[in-house]
């Protein structure tokens, strides 16, 4: 919800702005005086501030001196019946984003507040791409596994719904959560990311919801929450599974209500989020452990989207290390790179840490790897452990061209970027058949 404050002592003039500007949908507070509007400021946030520059108590320049230094992000319009050269000066000089002459169109004056309105969005998404440093990073594999994903997220992106993300750790769920974001009717709109288990406690109330000026010590001025910088857009509460207990009943009521009450502020502020939520927690075991709400575990998950650990699509591994290897060597140098033999030890290795785990492997032979190939001698140790167990157990015939039989569905894979119909060609089988070997393998 967008929150005006409008300062007029014209009475009839106050009166007509706040029925024209409420018909925007706005919450709308008023002042007859500077003195009054400055009490406002510093219990309330306001998106814009509009006010005449002349009028009893603080004039519109003062108080607009006054919103500088109690909320830095509220944009002041300066309304004046004189235009004078020098309060057109004062007003740039000290920070205005707008000045109008009365009399002026009232659909002129929308107009204005519209468009600062939207330069406002657009410095907060700004700010958070900046501040949080978002992964660009797409979702990689063409197994059945990430298909469904796929899928998944073309179904809900659309919606409104609440998301609820799970897997464990390094399997992905940030990257699902942004292309929720980027693929939704609010991928114009901010992207929200904060790590709840990041933030201590005594600070996650401040942290999400913000702060009024003077409500606790320490708050020297407002300080806008979270979710209202997400206003418009989405949040990802991540490992919302470490949330304390008291935040979990505020967030439910958020939730239930659209609104956000900031630390120390008079009224509650109404905002439009769309919220996803990741854990890599079992929620339900943590509900009966009485650590998690369980009527915010319903709230949160009316579409639970569950991403895969890497061990249970392996056929992506090719695909993941051609893509990671050209984050690090010239795309031309990355296929060559991985020879078939450190391919088949990862194929053979369960990736407890998934695929971040995968990342950080082939980051490593990349820097460690003196030549264009990389060198098997700088994989991990639990890895490499897998070729000397192999070599240690007893290979029948069958076993031996079940082997081999992998070794080439692997290298063909490989080569063909994951596709499975141009493997299946180099193999000289069906797909069919090629399915039918990597489901029984």
């Amino acid at each position: 919800m967008i929150n005006i404050l409008l300062a007029e002592d014209d009475e009839i003039m106050r009166i007509t702005l706040f029925d024209r500007l409420s018909a925007q949908g706005w919450q709308v507070d008023q002042a007859g005086d500077g003195d009054t509007a400055f009490q406002k400021l510093k219990h309330q946030k306001y998106h814009v501030l509009i006010s005449d520059i002349r009028m009893p108590g603080l004039s519109g320049i003062d108080l607009m001196k006054q919103v500088r230094h109690l909320s830095p992000t509220t944009e002041v319009i300066l309304m004046t019946a004189y235009g004078e050269v020098e309060d057109a000066v004062n007003c740039l000089k000290y920070g205005a984003a707008d000045y109008i002459l009365k009399p002026f169109d009232m659909d002129d004056l929308i107009i204005r507040a519209e468009r600062i309105l939207k330069q406002q969005t657009m410095r907060n998404k700004c700010a958070v791409l900046m501040e949080e440093k978002i992964n660009s990073t797409k979702i990689i594999g063409n197994s059945r596994a990430i298909k469904a994903i796929y899928d998944l997220i073309s179904q809900v992106a659309p919606t409104d719904s609440t998301v609820l993300i799970t897997g464990e750790s390094g399997t992905g769920k940030e990257l699902v959560a942004s292309a929720i974001h980027e693929q939704s009717s609010r991928a114009d709109g901010p992207y929200i990311r904060i790590n709840c288990a990041a933030i201590p406690e005594n600070l996650i109330e401040s942290e999400l919801f913000g702060h009024v000026k003077g409500s606790f010590t320490g708050a020297d001025s407002n300080k806008t929450g979270k979710f209202e910088l997400a206003d418009r857009g989405t949040i990802l509460l991540d490992e919302i599974g470490d949330m304390p207990l008291p935040m979990q009943a505020k967030l439910l009521r958020v939730i239930q209500e659209n609104e956000i009450e900031p630390i120390g502020a008079k009224r509650p502020v109404q905002v439009d989020v769309r919220i996803i939520s990741a854990t890599a927690r079992d929620l339900p075991t943590a509900v009966q452990n009485g650590t998690f709400r369980e009527d915010l575990l319903y709230r949160l998950k009316v579409i639970p989207v569950v991403c895969p650990p890497l061990r249970e699509h392996k056929e992506d591994i090719p695909l993941l290390c051609q893509h990671f290897l050209s984050e690090v060597r010239p795309l031309e140098h990355a296929r060559e790179a991985l020879s078939p033999d450190i391919l088949d030890l990862l194929m053979g290795y369960d990736f407890p840490g998934n695929i971040r785990e995968l990342k950080n492997i082939i980051e490593r032979l990349a820097v460690l790897s003196k030549g264009p190939v990389l060198d098997a001698s700088h994989l991990p140790t639990d890895v490499r452990q897998i070729e000397h167990s192999n070599d240690k157990e007893p290979l029948s015939l069958a076993e031996a061209l079940a082997k081999t039989e992998k070794e080439c569905i692997q290298k063909a894979l490989y080569k063909t970027n994951g596709n499975k119909t141009e493997a299946a060609k180099l193999l000289g089988i069906s797909r069919k058949s090629l399915w039918e070997r990597m489901k029984g393998g």
